[in-house]
């Protein structure tokens, strides 16, 4: 089985809607999956926690997996959801100058897919 981390930068909900599609199906599949918010996809953070949202249900089956590691800070701030992600319990993630990093996951051996 393969570690796989996704990095979600694009905040377009018909295009997230593939990160979380991916992240539950490699997850189904017996892969450790794991799922990085960058960039504007932070800015989904407020709107996924809404129950009427149509990407909801399947957020929330990616949160109760434990896939998602963290938001990167300094998008939430520059974008305005930190309270939004900090309230969510989402980890901000900062390694890289503020941001997420992606080399402790290929440290790690994960494979890194971007989105």
């Amino acid at each position: 089985m393969k570690k796989i981390v996704l990095f979600a930068f694009n905040g377009d909900p018909l295009c997230f809607v593939h990160v979380l599609l991916n992240a539950l199906d490699l997850h189904q599949r017996s892969h450790t999956v794991r799922l990085v918010l960058e960039g504007t996809s932070v800015k989904l953070v407020p709107e996924l926690v809404r129950p009427d949202h149509f990407l909801h249900p399947m957020w929330q089956k990616v949160r109760e997996a434990g896939l998602v590691d963290g938001a990167c800070r300094a998008c939430s701030v520059k974008l305005g959801v930190l309270e939004a992600v900090e309230v969510q319990g989402l980890p901000l993630l900062a390694d890289m100058s503020g941001h997420a990093g992606m080399a402790p996951y290929l440290e790690a051996g994960f494979e890194v897919v971007t989105f």
